[in-house]
Protein backbone atom coordinates (compact mmCIF):
# COMPACT_ATOMS: atom_id res chain seq x y z
CA UNK A 1 0.00 0.00 0.00
CA UNK A 2 1.48 3.33 -1.04
CA UNK A 3 0.73 6.14 1.38
CA UNK A 4 1.65 8.81 -1.16
CA UNK A 5 -0.97 7.58 -3.64
CA UNK A 6 -3.66 7.89 -0.98
CA UNK A 7 -3.75 11.67 -0.97
CA UNK A 8 -1.44 12.25 1.97
CA UNK A 9 1.10 14.95 1.02
CA UNK A 10 4.56 14.55 2.51
CA UNK A 11 7.44 16.92 3.19
CA UNK A 12 11.16 16.08 3.09
CA UNK A 13 13.35 16.67 6.13
CA UNK A 14 17.02 16.96 5.18
CA UNK A 15 19.78 14.88 6.70
CA UNK A 16 21.87 16.67 9.26
CA UNK A 17 22.68 17.39 12.89
CA UNK A 18 19.69 18.69 14.84
CA UNK A 19 19.76 20.40 18.22
CA UNK A 20 16.86 19.00 20.22
CA UNK A 21 15.50 19.59 23.71
CA UNK A 22 14.42 22.49 25.91
CA UNK A 23 16.56 25.60 25.43
CA UNK A 24 14.61 27.65 28.00
CA UNK A 25 14.47 25.33 31.00
CA UNK A 26 10.66 25.48 30.85
CA UNK A 27 9.93 21.78 30.75
CA UNK A 28 8.14 19.80 33.44
CA UNK A 29 10.51 17.72 35.61
CA UNK A 30 8.54 14.54 34.95
CA UNK A 31 8.88 14.92 31.18
CA UNK A 32 12.65 14.83 30.77
CA UNK A 33 12.96 17.42 27.99
CA UNK A 34 16.63 18.09 28.65
CA UNK A 35 19.47 18.33 28.39
CA UNK A 36 19.79 19.75 24.90
CA UNK A 37 21.63 17.41 22.58
CA UNK A 38 22.65 17.11 18.95
CA UNK A 39 21.18 14.18 17.02
CA UNK A 40 22.34 13.05 13.58
CA UNK A 41 19.47 12.07 11.29
CA UNK A 42 19.36 10.65 7.78
CA UNK A 43 16.99 12.28 5.32
CA UNK A 44 13.36 11.24 5.72
CA UNK A 45 9.92 12.47 4.78
CA UNK A 46 6.98 13.14 7.06
CA UNK A 47 3.26 13.63 6.54
CA UNK A 48 2.40 17.27 5.96
CA UNK A 49 -0.44 16.97 8.47
CA UNK A 50 -1.70 14.53 11.07
CA UNK A 51 -3.63 11.64 9.55
CA UNK A 52 -7.18 12.82 8.95
CA UNK A 53 -10.52 11.09 9.40
CA UNK A 54 -10.82 10.81 5.62
CA UNK A 55 -7.43 9.12 5.34
CA UNK A 56 -8.05 6.78 8.25
CA UNK A 57 -11.43 5.79 6.83
CA UNK A 58 -9.73 4.49 3.67
CA UNK A 59 -7.57 2.26 5.83
CA UNK A 60 -10.50 1.05 7.94
CA UNK A 61 -12.74 0.42 4.93
CA UNK A 62 -10.07 -1.43 2.99
CA UNK A 63 -8.82 -3.62 5.83
CA UNK A 64 -11.83 -3.92 8.13
CA UNK A 65 -9.57 -2.83 10.96
CA UNK A 66 -11.27 -2.41 14.35
CA UNK A 67 -9.62 0.11 16.65
CA UNK A 68 -8.96 -0.44 20.32
CA UNK A 69 -11.66 2.07 21.30
CA UNK A 70 -14.20 0.21 19.16
CA UNK A 71 -13.24 -3.06 20.82
CA UNK A 72 -13.36 -1.57 24.33
CA UNK A 73 -16.71 0.09 23.67
CA UNK A 74 -15.70 3.40 25.23
CA UNK A 75 -13.01 6.07 25.17
CA UNK A 76 -11.98 9.29 26.93
CA UNK A 77 -13.80 12.48 25.86
CA UNK A 78 -13.28 16.01 27.18
CA UNK A 79 -16.35 16.95 29.23
CA UNK A 80 -17.38 19.91 27.05
CA UNK A 81 -17.15 17.82 23.88
CA UNK A 82 -19.39 14.92 24.95
CA UNK A 83 -22.22 14.01 22.59
CA UNK A 84 -23.89 11.04 24.24
CA UNK A 85 -26.94 10.17 26.35
CA UNK A 86 -26.51 10.83 30.05
CA UNK A 87 -26.27 7.11 30.76
CA UNK A 88 -23.47 6.89 28.19
CA UNK A 89 -21.10 8.74 30.52
CA UNK A 90 -19.50 5.97 32.53
CA UNK A 91 -17.30 7.98 34.89
CA UNK A 92 -14.54 10.56 35.22
CA UNK A 93 -10.80 10.05 35.27
CA UNK A 94 -9.19 10.11 38.69
CA UNK A 95 -7.28 13.34 39.14
CA UNK A 96 -8.56 14.76 35.85
CA UNK A 97 -12.37 14.97 36.11
CA UNK A 98 -12.60 16.90 32.84
CA UNK A 99 -11.93 13.57 31.10
CA UNK A 100 -15.02 11.38 30.92
CA UNK A 101 -15.22 7.75 29.93
CA UNK A 102 -17.94 7.73 27.27
CA UNK A 103 -19.65 4.67 25.85
CA UNK A 104 -19.55 4.52 22.06
CA UNK A 105 -16.78 7.10 21.68
CA UNK A 106 -14.34 6.09 18.95
CA UNK A 107 -12.76 7.54 15.82
CA UNK A 108 -16.10 7.54 13.98
CA UNK A 109 -17.94 9.03 16.97
CA UNK A 110 -15.48 11.45 18.59
CA UNK A 111 -17.94 12.86 21.14
CA UNK A 112 -19.81 9.65 21.85
CA UNK A 113 -22.59 7.67 20.19
CA UNK A 114 -24.64 10.77 19.27
CA UNK A 115 -21.75 12.23 17.23
CA UNK A 116 -20.37 11.38 13.82
CA UNK A 117 -17.81 12.62 11.30
CA UNK A 118 -20.08 15.14 9.57
CA UNK A 119 -17.89 18.12 8.61
CA UNK A 120 -14.86 16.42 10.19
CA UNK A 121 -13.28 14.71 7.17
CA UNK A 122 -10.30 17.06 7.24
CA UNK A 123 -9.88 17.01 11.02
CA UNK A 124 -7.23 14.76 12.60
CA UNK A 125 -8.42 11.28 13.48
CA UNK A 126 -8.66 10.80 17.25
CA UNK A 127 -9.45 7.98 19.67
CA UNK A 128 -6.64 5.96 18.10
CA UNK A 129 -4.19 4.08 20.28
CA UNK A 130 -0.48 3.66 19.58
CA UNK A 131 -1.33 0.16 18.37
CA UNK A 132 -3.92 1.55 15.94
CA UNK A 133 -1.50 4.18 14.66
CA UNK A 134 1.21 1.59 14.11
CA UNK A 135 -1.26 -0.63 12.21
CA UNK A 136 -2.15 2.25 9.88
CA UNK A 137 1.50 3.07 9.30
CA UNK A 138 2.29 -0.55 8.44
CA UNK A 139 -0.63 -0.71 6.00
CA UNK A 140 0.60 2.49 4.35
CA UNK A 141 4.14 1.14 3.98
CA UNK A 142 5.41 3.75 6.42
CA UNK A 143 6.31 4.07 10.10
CA UNK A 144 5.56 6.16 13.15
CA UNK A 145 8.23 8.84 13.58
CA UNK A 146 10.94 8.44 16.13
CA UNK A 147 10.84 11.18 18.72
CA UNK A 148 13.99 12.73 17.23
CA UNK A 149 12.47 12.71 13.74
CA UNK A 150 9.29 14.31 15.03
CA UNK A 151 11.07 17.15 16.83
CA UNK A 152 13.51 17.80 13.99
CA UNK A 153 10.60 18.09 11.56
CA UNK A 154 8.52 20.17 13.97
CA UNK A 155 11.29 22.73 14.42
CA UNK A 156 10.98 23.55 10.73
CA UNK A 157 14.58 24.71 10.36
CA UNK A 158 14.62 26.91 13.48
CA UNK A 159 17.32 26.26 16.08
CA UNK A 160 16.47 26.30 19.80
CA UNK A 161 13.19 28.17 19.26
CA UNK A 162 10.41 27.88 21.82
CA UNK A 163 7.70 27.21 19.25
CA UNK A 164 7.66 25.92 15.70
CA UNK A 165 7.33 29.52 14.46
CA UNK A 166 9.63 31.37 16.90
CA UNK A 167 9.67 32.44 20.54
CA UNK A 168 6.38 34.37 20.83
CA UNK A 169 3.14 32.47 21.29
CA UNK A 170 0.96 34.97 19.42
CA UNK A 171 3.13 37.11 17.13
CA UNK A 172 1.23 40.24 16.07
CA UNK A 173 -1.64 38.96 18.27
CA UNK A 174 -2.22 36.07 15.87
CA UNK A 175 -3.01 32.57 17.09
CA UNK A 176 -0.60 30.11 15.50
CA UNK A 177 -2.06 26.88 16.85
CA UNK A 178 -5.21 25.34 18.30
CA UNK A 179 -4.88 25.43 22.09
CA UNK A 180 -7.10 26.43 25.02
CA UNK A 181 -7.96 30.05 25.77
CA UNK A 182 -9.79 31.05 28.91
CA UNK A 183 -10.06 29.31 32.27
CA UNK A 184 -9.27 25.63 32.05
CA UNK A 185 -11.22 23.35 32.17
CA UNK A 186 -14.57 25.14 32.36
CA UNK A 187 -14.53 28.20 30.10
CA UNK A 188 -12.94 28.23 26.66
CA UNK A 189 -13.28 31.64 25.02
CA UNK A 190 -12.43 30.08 21.65
CA UNK A 191 -10.34 33.06 20.58
CA UNK A 192 -8.70 30.73 18.08
CA UNK A 193 -12.12 29.59 16.85
CA UNK A 194 -12.20 26.03 18.19
CA UNK A 195 -13.32 24.04 21.22
CA UNK A 196 -11.97 20.69 20.05
CA UNK A 197 -10.11 19.67 16.89
CA UNK A 198 -9.64 22.05 13.98
CA UNK A 199 -9.19 21.14 10.30
CA UNK A 200 -5.59 20.41 9.39
CA UNK A 201 -3.85 23.38 7.74
CA UNK A 202 -6.00 25.86 9.70
CA UNK A 203 -2.83 27.48 11.02
CA UNK A 204 0.39 28.39 9.19
CA UNK A 205 2.90 25.69 8.29
CA UNK A 206 6.38 25.76 9.79
CA UNK A 207 9.52 26.45 7.78
CA UNK A 208 9.47 22.98 6.22
CA UNK A 209 5.84 23.23 5.13
CA UNK A 210 4.58 20.98 7.94
CA UNK A 211 1.28 21.77 9.67
CA UNK A 212 -0.19 21.19 13.14
CA UNK A 213 2.98 20.38 15.05
CA UNK A 214 1.66 22.46 17.96
CA UNK A 215 -1.78 21.99 19.47
CA UNK A 216 -4.77 20.40 17.77
CA UNK A 217 -3.91 16.77 18.68
CA UNK A 218 -1.09 14.94 20.42
CA UNK A 219 0.82 12.68 18.05
CA UNK A 220 2.10 9.19 18.80
CA UNK A 221 5.79 8.49 18.20
CA UNK A 222 7.54 5.15 17.86
CA UNK A 223 9.68 5.47 21.00
CA UNK A 224 9.08 4.23 24.49
CA UNK A 225 8.65 7.08 26.98
CA UNK A 226 11.57 6.87 29.40
CA UNK A 227 12.18 10.29 30.98
CA UNK A 228 15.34 10.72 33.01
CA UNK A 229 14.96 14.22 34.46
CA UNK A 230 17.73 15.59 36.69
CA UNK A 231 16.96 15.98 40.37
CA UNK A 232 17.58 19.50 41.78
CA UNK A 233 19.75 19.58 44.92
CA UNK A 234 17.70 18.88 48.02
CA UNK A 235 14.63 17.79 46.08
CA UNK A 236 12.60 14.70 46.80
CA UNK A 237 13.13 11.93 44.22
CA UNK A 238 10.47 11.85 41.53
CA UNK A 239 8.24 8.76 41.40
CA UNK A 240 9.19 6.22 38.76
CA UNK A 241 6.47 5.07 36.37
CA UNK A 242 6.95 1.39 35.60
CA UNK A 243 4.08 0.82 33.15
CA UNK A 244 4.92 0.78 29.47
CA UNK A 245 4.31 4.14 27.79
CA UNK A 246 4.91 5.54 24.33
CA UNK A 247 5.94 9.08 23.52
CA UNK A 248 3.39 11.63 22.38
CA UNK A 249 4.41 15.04 21.06
CA UNK A 250 2.93 18.41 20.07
CA UNK A 251 0.26 19.13 22.65
CA UNK A 252 -3.44 19.42 21.85
CA UNK A 253 -6.45 21.70 21.81
CA UNK A 254 -6.62 21.27 25.60
CA UNK A 255 -3.13 22.59 26.39
CA UNK A 256 -2.98 25.78 28.46
CA UNK A 257 -0.04 27.37 30.24
CA UNK A 258 -1.85 27.11 33.57
CA UNK A 259 -1.40 23.34 33.65
CA UNK A 260 -0.05 21.89 30.36
CA UNK A 261 2.45 24.13 28.61
CA UNK A 262 3.29 21.38 26.13
CA UNK A 263 2.68 23.08 22.80
CA UNK A 264 6.33 24.13 22.95
CA UNK A 265 8.33 22.26 20.33
CA UNK A 266 10.57 20.54 22.91
CA UNK A 267 7.65 19.37 25.06
CA UNK A 268 6.95 15.68 25.44
CA UNK A 269 4.87 13.26 27.44
CA UNK A 270 3.75 9.66 27.17
CA UNK A 271 0.78 7.35 27.44
CA UNK A 272 0.15 3.63 27.52
CA UNK A 273 0.02 2.16 24.01
CA UNK A 274 -3.60 1.04 24.40
CA UNK A 275 -4.85 4.45 25.58
CA UNK A 276 -7.42 6.26 23.43
CA UNK A 277 -8.58 9.84 23.87
CA UNK A 278 -10.37 12.56 21.96
CA UNK A 279 -7.19 14.63 21.64
CA UNK A 280 -4.58 12.16 20.36
CA UNK A 281 -3.78 11.24 16.76
CA UNK A 282 -0.62 10.64 14.73
CA UNK A 283 1.31 11.16 11.51
CA UNK A 284 3.76 8.90 9.68
CA UNK A 285 7.25 9.01 8.18
CA UNK A 286 9.06 7.12 5.47
CA UNK A 287 9.96 3.61 6.60
CA UNK A 288 13.64 2.69 6.91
Amino acid sequence: MNHIKRGAPIRPVPAGSYLLGDAFDEGYPFDGEGPQRHVELAEFDIDETPVTNAQFSVFADETGYVTDAERYGDSAVFHLAVSAPRDGVLGAAAGAPWWLRVRGADWKHPGGELSDLSDLADHPVVHVSWTDAAAYASWAGRALPTEAQWEAAARGGLVAARYAWGDELTPDDRWMCNIWQGRFPTANTREDGWLATSPVRTYPANGLGIYDVAGNVWEWCADAFTPTPPEPPGSRPLPIVHEERRVTRGGSYLCHDSYCNRYRVAARTGNTPDSTTGNCGFRTVSAL
